[in-house]
């Protein structure tokens, strides 16, 4: 089982760079972020006719997830539980049925700009529910991931100037050990199980070459339950996707699982 996360960045703006990554990419599962379209307005026939189950949980011009999915998916949920007020549309998750069963998580986690700052308590708190749904996840004891835009560096290394990003809500101390807990409850971070050092990105900011310079980030991540763990046997970052015409400042993550 492929399983891509992608933060596409406005799945209209970028419908011809989605739709030319999903025929020659061909993922069994991707889950999408900042899609910026209410679900009735998503444009679902186009990814239908490629052969994929379409399921959103969308917000007019801002966040935005959604799930495609080549597999059955059964028990679709919207909304990250914990605060029944909150409106933004930034958590997806079903059961994808493939040779086993995998729970999979599509998340949209919240910038926090600027921090500190009401963004940022948004942020903080979005993560301690974050946390509390991990916590469910592992308790099930059935291979599941958490996958998307974290909008988290968690170490120095995931930046080509972390001296740049020190004191962004992406980088702040309060951020990496919110991040660092979850990890700590016994997920493993896909990318990093595999490939180890600096230079590894998932993120390039539109302005000042920074494509060209490479100067990016590493916010785009994967954290499985044990289960889910002992199956994988790759995790890479399609980083030539940036490169397209149109392209998201963000590029997939991909994991593949013996499942």
């Amino acid at each position: 089982m492929q399983i891509a996360t992608f933060n596409i960045n406005g799945v209209k703006a970028r419908i011809g760079a989605l739709t030319d990554w999903l025929t020659a990419a061909r993922p069994d599962v991707a889950l999408l972020q900042e899609i910026k379209s209410l679900d009735e307005t998503f444009p679902r026939e186009v990814f239908e006719d490629m052969g994929y189950r379409v399921e959103t949980h969308g917000q007019k011009g801002f966040n935005g997830v959604a799930i495609l999915s080549r597999l059955p998916l059964e028990d679709v949920v919207r909304g990250l539980p914990g605060d029944p007020q909150d409106e933004q549309a930034r958590w997806i998750e079903a059961t994808v049925i493939g040779t086993r069963a995998v729970r999979v998580c599509g998340l949209y986690l919240p910038n926090g700009n600027p921090a500190p700052g009401p963004k940022y308590d948004y942020k903080l708190a979005w993560m301690a529910r974050l946390e509390a749904r991990a916590r469910d996840l592992l308790a099930a004891e059935e291979p599941a991931l958490m996958a998307g835009d974290y909008n988290v560096i968690p170490q120095d290394e995931d930046a080509a100037r972390p001296a740049a990003w020190a004191k962004d809500a992406l980088a702040l101390p309060q951020s990496r050990a919110a991040f660092r807990r979850v990890l700590n409850l016994g997920f493993t971070e896909a990318f990093r199980a595999r490939v180890q050092g600096p230079g590894h990105y998932s993120f390039w900011d539109y302005q000042a070459g920074a494509w060209n310079r490479n100067d990016g980030i590493r916010i785009d991540h994967v954290l499985m339950t044990p289960q889910a763990a002992d199956l994988m046997t790759d995790c890479r970052i399609e980083a030539e996707v940036r490169g397209g015409e149109k392209p998201s400042d963000h590029v997939p993550v991909w994991v593949t699982l013996d499942a």
